[in-house]
């Protein structure tokens, strides 16, 4: 039987298409800030309403339309349409195809690329207040900067990786912002020309043609480098290399480790822990195990570690797999995340089991774009 999708209750009339005048708020998780309007001025002015707005920056006065969103909803999503007073920070679009109604995959385009990064930061900042319980004044927090990363075009060409839509007559296309509509396109500005590069500090990496690895050229070896500095591994110190992928990590914590010392990869991709078990041959006592995280650690190695490394999937490891890794005692902890919010919440997770925030590290890995890359050092309190 084939389920069919669950139809969201209807909630009132549409208010897509209606245009709000108001002042901009502050930068929220997503690529788009927080203006609230007055929904319905005639018949109740006090009530106001959030739209998360793209195309916009804090501060500004705008114009906004509804691209989402009925009477019932509790927020609606738009679009500035109109800049009716500009941000010092905004900028004409490099892309032409960037813009309301336009190509959906920059969100910052219209922004300064240093501030792009200033936005960025913010978000990382609310998100370890909100959801992972730090204050504000704390110096991991307040202190925080995002930065940016070698082998970009000022924040341009960084993409080894795109994916378009293609159409009729060898034409190309790109999806609008939370739609299948398509906007044909002649070159995407981000994109990077020629192969993606798999070698990293000397070390050839073999990835499946539909396998994961960082798209910006400057990520892999920025990211091993943060990991190793963090970590501080030690000869004869075990290793455990979560999400591993193709064993970009583990290769190189190995290195460090010595080849006799416990290295083990887990990964959920087949192919991508095939290729990681190449790349570890030579080292003795060095394992991978294909297969969800939580299921593969709920059955097996079930031992201390020295050191973990945790590079999940946007929605990061979660209360069963944190909790598992805190069960194996390691001195120390690299988290690599992806999203600012899922990170937060692991970080909670942790401290509820004595694991505290030592250093915090974030970078533009993805300029134009909403998305910061971070990687945290956390450690046994006491």
């Amino acid at each position: 039987m084939t389920r069919r999708p669950r139809q969201r209750a209807a909630r009132g009339r549409s208010r897509v298409g209606e245009r709000f005048e108001a002042e901009v708020g502050p930068i929220a998780h997503g690529g788009h800030c927080v203006v609230r309007v007055v929904a319905d001025p005639e018949t109740d002015p006090e009530t106001r309403r959030v739209v998360f707005t793209r195309h916009a920056l804090p501060g500004e006065r705008v114009v906004v339309e509804i691209t989402e969103g009925t009477e019932g909803d509790r927020f609606w999503r738009g679009d500035a349409v109109e800049v009716l007073s500009p941000a010092p920070e905004r900028v004409v679009p490099p892309c032409p195809f960037a813009g309301p109604g336009l190509c959906g995959g920059c969100d910052f385009q219209h922004v300064r690329l240093d501030h792009q990064r200033e936005l960025k930061a913010t978000v990382v900042r609310e998100q370890l207040v909100r959801l992972a319980g730090f204050a504000a004044e704390d110096p991991l927090v307040s202190g925080l900067t995002v930065a940016p990363v070698p082998g970009d075009v000022n924040g341009l060409r960084w993409r080894t990786r795109t994916r378009f839509v293609p159409l009729a007559g060898g034409r190309i296309g790109m999806r609008k912002h939370r739609s299948h509509d398509v906007v044909e396109i002649d070159d995407c500005l981000i994109a990077a020309p020629g192969e993606v590069d798999h070698t990293v500090a000397g070390r050839e990496f073999t990835v499946a043609p539909d396998g994961f690895w960082q798209v910006h050229p400057g990520a892999p070896e920025l990211l091993v480098t943060t990991v190793l500095d963090l970590l501080d591994p030690q000869p004869g110190e075990s290793v455990l290399d979560l999400y591993a992928g193709v064993g970009l990590f583990a290769r190189f914590l190995a290195d460090r480790v010595g080849e006799r010392a416990r290295v083990v990869a887990v990964e959920g991709d087949a192919d991508a822990a095939r290729l990681a078990r190449g790349h570890l041959a030579g080292v003795e006592q060095a394992a991978v195990s294909a297969g969800s995280v939580e299921k593969v650690l709920a059955t097996e190695y079930d031992e201390p570690f020295d050191l973990v490394v945790l590079d999940p999937p946007r929605e990061g490891a979660r209360r069963k797999v944190v909790e598992q890794v805190v069960d194996r005692a390691p001195r120390a902890v690299a988290y690599v995340a992806c999203d600012p919010a899922a990170l937060a919440r692991d970080l909670a997770i942790f401290a509820e089991h004595g694991y505290r925030l030592e250093q915090l590290r974030a970078f533009d890995l993805f300029p134009m774009t909403h998305h910061v890359e971070c990687v945290a050092l956390l450690r046994r309190a006491g």
